[in-house]
């Protein structure tokens, strides 16, 4: 087998090179050999627009959401207050007033 490290975003050991990089064939992430220190640390969650979003934040929705489960839809324009950023499948988790407590993705809201 190989020294290869593994991979520093999924944590697979089927690692290969190529070229000058390593590849994860799971995730599809590339890395330099020397680079997988330099990625661990605190994530950083963007809005649709670029703008950093952090914990406690005030967000809008930018697109008609339909909620899973449910026949509502939460509407282009509503607020979002004091929103907790997770790790998972999608970045934020709210509670929206008349839908309840929900995730969002982050690329469906803009800061403000």
């Amino acid at each position: 087998m190989s020294d290869l490290p593994s991979c520093p975003k999924c944590g697979s050991t089927l690692t290969y090179e190529d070229g000058a990089l390593l590849v994860c064939p799971e995730c599809a992430h590339e890395w330099a050999p020397g680079e997988a220190a330099a990625e661990d640390g605190p994530k950083v969650v963007k809005d649709s627009v670029g703008n950093v979003l952090a914990d406690g934040d005030t967000v809008t929705v930018i697109k008609d959401l339909k909620v899973k489960g449910s026949s509502l839809v939460v509407k282009r324009g509503t607020k979002v207050k004091n929103i907790r950023l997770v790790d998972g499948d999608h970045d934020i988790d709210c509670k929206i007033d008349g839908v309840g407590a929900m995730g969002l993705k982050s690329e469906f809201v803009k800061k403000g």
